[in-house]
């Protein structure tokens, strides 16, 4: 579903965007702009996450209780192992 709304131009230069879109946004978060002639464009950025971040978010992600038991997974390889040598 788009929304459209308006967004005004002050005297000053600034941009006033509307309380509904403000709400949806997070502070300190960044936007890349897109200009063309008739359209401007706001796209989130992705932070790009260094390897010692990308550690410390798994280090604090809760097991995933999906997870498959190592007798689980041993018994799942011996199943595709009897498959694939079976077709020979």
């Amino acid at each position: 579903m788009t929304t459209k709304l308006i967004a005004k131009v002050t005297s000053e230069g600034k941009l006033e965007i509307p309380p509904e879109i403000l709400q949806q946004l997070q502070p300190n978060s960044e936007y890349e702009i897109s200009v063309t002639e008739n359209e401007i464009k706001l796209i989130k950025t992705q932070k790009k996450l260094t390897l010692d971040e990308l550690f410390q978010i798994v280090d604090e992600s809760e097991p995933d209780p999906e997870q498959p038991t190592l007798e689980e997974i041993s018994e799942i390889v011996k199943e595709v192992r009897k498959e694939l040598w079976g077709k020979k």
